[in-house]
């Protein structure tokens, strides 16, 4: 086994000397200078830092700590860089046993990893969530082999935790609230997200996929054994972020992605949609990108169980003014929301969706359902489940 590479950040009297720029500098000094299966050792304290920490093409790297409640990286005070610590490039990289706090932009960024793993971390803005709170907590982009294990997020503008472009995803055990989105998985292949807790977000778990990226399409994504609960937080995402039209409460949102399945999560008291499947259509954004698909297929609902108090969904926002004004569903609101905008291109001659492209809807405890018929300016709001009750084959990641 190769030594840590060791950096002492004991915050006591026989530290005294040390003044925070110092302890900023040992740091970032550690991080340039780490070579291949160094591990970085941070100690305990909580550590005051004015500028983004960054590791560069590290490669079997560790950055540990001595645990989320006792190793605490604050930015508070940060005045360079918006990331709390960013990741750039390289491979096999591990971040465990710490906290970043209050960073002026993301908590922690991966960009262009091949191996990124997030164990026992926590991310948080301090005090109320505000739409100044940085975008993301945990935020892997553009990376392979993603690794999110016992994590928490706390108070992002955006995503709590958030993996963009990236193949081949694991996210569970984890715990995400105060966020605008708890958990998002965004333009991606091939992950699996289950056994994490999201409430008290605008939405639980959103997964997406939106146009103008480098990745353009997503799928093949597994969520379950989720407890998916009070996700009504008011939506405080800055103008213009496309999360900003996530109604609050909704529990699980699918957005223009293919072959998703979802089962054997809990989805209680999202006031708003315990689960929404809708198309890009339905953000009332222009689609410029003529090689995105903006339409959700091949989505597998089963085995979940559904419950909500008998409340009426939220009238915040645009997407909440059509519940409110549109679909008038008082306190009767369905607990899984289909748009109904098809792709008529999938359409057989008798106007029915391709068995391989279609919704199935089966086997949920407390089951409710509409098409809402958003393509016709919701006329023929449909209650029944008929159209949708079939079985797909279950999702293997590759």
């Amino acid at each position: 086994m190769k030594p840590f590479l060791s950096v002492l950040l004991l915050l006591s009297l026989s530290t005294a000397g040390f003044s925070q720029a110092d302890i900023q500098k040992k740091i970032q000094t550690a991080l340039i200078m780490a070579k291949p299966g160094d591990t970085i050792q941070i100690d305990y304290g909580k550590i005051n830092l004015t500028k983004t920490l960054w590791l560069d093409e590290g490669k079997d790297i560790v950055i540990i700590g001595n645990g989320m409640e006792k190793t605490i990286l604050s930015f508070a005070e940060q005045v360079e860089g918006a990331e709390g610590l960013k990741i750039t490039g390289g491979s096999n990289i591990t971040v465990i046993d710490l906290s970043v706090f209050d960073s002026k932009g993301d908590g922690i960024k991966a960009q262009n990893t091949d191996g990124i793993r997030f164990i026992n971390v926590k991310t948080a803005w301090s005090g109320k969530p505000h739409k100044n709170n940085g975008s993301y907590g945990l935020y892997p982009v553009n990376c392979t082999k993603v690794y999110i294990d016992h994590c928490v997020a706390i108070g992002a503008s955006d995503a709590g935790i958030y993996v963009g472009q990236s193949t081949d995803i694991v996210v569970k055990n984890s715990i995400a609230y105060n966020n605008v989105a708890g958990i998002e998985i965004e333009n991606s292949l091939n992950a699996e997200v289950f056994a994490n807790e999201a409430y008290n977000n605008t939405g639980g778990l959103l997964v997406f996929d939106l146009p103008d990226l480098i990745q353009k399409k997503g799928g093949n994504i597994k969520l379950h054994n989720n407890h998916i609960h009070d996700n009504n937080l008011p939506n405080f995402a800055p103008k213009g972020n496309i999360v900003a039209k996530v109604p609050d409460g909704t529990g699980v949102m699918i957005l223009a992605t293919n072959n998703v399945e979802i089962f054997n999560n809990r989805i209680i008291n999202n006031n708003t949609a315990g689960t929404a499947i809708i198309s890009y259509f339905m953000t009332e954004e222009e689609i410029k990108d003529q090689d995105y698909y903006p339409y959700p297929t091949s989505i597998y609902i089963h085995d979940n169980y559904y419950a909500r108090e008998n409340v009426k969904a939220t009238h915040r926002g645009r997407m909440g003014k059509m519940f409110h004004l549109k679909l008038k569903f008082g306190k009767d609101v369905p607990h899984i929301i289909y748009d109904g905008i098809l792709d008529k291109k999938l359409l057989d001659s008798d106007g029915n969706m391709a068995k391989e492209n279609r919704i199935c809807i089966r086997d949920n405890e407390n089951q409710s359902f509409a098409n809402i018929d958003a393509e016709n300016n919701f006329k023929n709001i449909d209650f029944s489940i008929n159209g949708y009750d079939c079985q797909r084959q279950k999702n293997s990641l590759k």
